[in-house]
């Protein structure tokens, strides 16, 4: 037991000492012009508006598959880069455009939505994973199923 106390006050002892470095200098020059020059760039990044952020299909039948459109558009100063979009359910399907988006051009995102298997109010969110200060936007999809 005492070994096992001899052990502890020795490791807090090292653990201790080893903190006690001199913060002092260790942020360079180099270090605050970069952070510096990412706080501009923050300024410059794409900016993503969306025609619409939900749309609601009505009342549908259990198996009709139903398709909409969202067009994105880059209201930011350098090119909108949408690198993944995932659906919250995998009846819900998102086709994104691969090529960038330049400032103050539009794309569409298509969304088909399949709705086998499915009754009653259904709400289905879109998240696309981009290069916006954000990294992340979201749309949604509703529709009302109706059963065979």
């Amino acid at each position: 037991m005492k070994k096992m106390i001899y052990l502890a006050a020795v490791a807090i002892t090292l653990i201790t000492v080893s903190c006690k470095d001199n913060v002092q200098g260790k942020i360079t020059d180099e270090d605050m012009a970069t952070v510096e020059a990412e706080k501009a760039m923050i300024g410059k990044l794409p900016k993503v508006s969306f025609d619409k952020t939900e749309y609601d299909f009505g009342t549908i039948n259990s198996g009709d598959v139903v398709e909409t459109e969202f067009i994105v558009t880059n209201t930011g100063e350098s090119d909108l880069v949408i690198s993944d979009a995932k659906a919250s359910c995998g009846c819900t399907v998102p086709v994104y455009p691969k090529q960038p988006v330049k400032p103050g051009e539009s794309a569409p995102i298509k969304v088909s939505f399949n709705s086998s298997g499915k009754s009653g109010m259904q709400n289905k969110t879109v998240t696309l994973t981009t290069n916006t200060e954000n990294g992340k936007e979201t749309f949604a999809i509703k529709a009302n199923v109706l059963t065979k």
